[in-house]
């Protein structure tokens, strides 16, 4: 999903992680005694706009950096357009939503909490000197640490090094000018 997805793309993504958290608190049930807690945290956003900085802001900077690989030659731009992220940042509506409607717990409480995309770096620091390139490093490996298995079997392993040093530059340059942060999500259930 970007920001210039049509609307039957989002729509797309949010029924599949209807479908999938749907069937994990299922599962999840069947485990748990009546009356027995599960405490969840998500990555989400704080708005309805499935199109908020909050979830597309991390995936257009890869994405323009798959782009950068492909005006090189380094990659197919057709591999760069079939390639799907299989990854959803539900907001508070939605999840309530779909715990509701699966109906196997009630809602205990539900939480939402901002993350800098750095977790070294603390912004609130008066003192801060802030290194747009080691922030930039850090976010791209933790993004790399989460995607790198589906970028390769897409891409191939060669393309790795490479696009993970141009995703951190990007990101660099972003938290130079914008302090971009995770959205957490923290839902408490209790079986019903």
């Amino acid at each position: 999903m970007a920001k210039t997805s049509p609307p039957n793309v989002f729509k797309a993504y949010l029924d599949q992680f209807e479908k999938d958290f749907s069937n994990f608190l299922r599962s999840r049930s069947e485990e748990l005694v009546a009356g027995g807690g599960m405490l969840l945290t998500l990555i989400g956003r704080s708005i309805a706009d499935p199109t908020s900085k909050d979830c597309c802001s991390l995936w257009d900077l890869l994405t323009k950096s798959l782009l950068e690989l492909a005006a090189e030659g380094l990659v197919e731009e057709s591999d760069v357009d079939s390639f799907n992220m299989p990854f959803y940042t539900p907001c508070k509506e939605e999840i309530l939503e779909i715990v509701e409607k699966e109906g196997s717990f009630d809602l205990d409480k539900l939480e939402i909490f901002q993350v800098d995309w750095d977790p070294e770096v603390d912004f609130s620091d008066k003192n801060l000197v802030f290194n747009k390139y080691k922030s930039g490093q850090n976010v791209a490996n933790c993004i790399r640490a989460v995607t790198e298995s589906l970028l390769a079997s897409h891409f191939g392993k060669t393309i790795i090094d490479d696009l993970f040093s141009r995703y951190a530059k990007y990101v660099a340059d972003h938290l130079s000018v914008e302090k971009t942060k995770f959205v957490n999500v923290v839902i408490s259930l209790i079986r019903k």
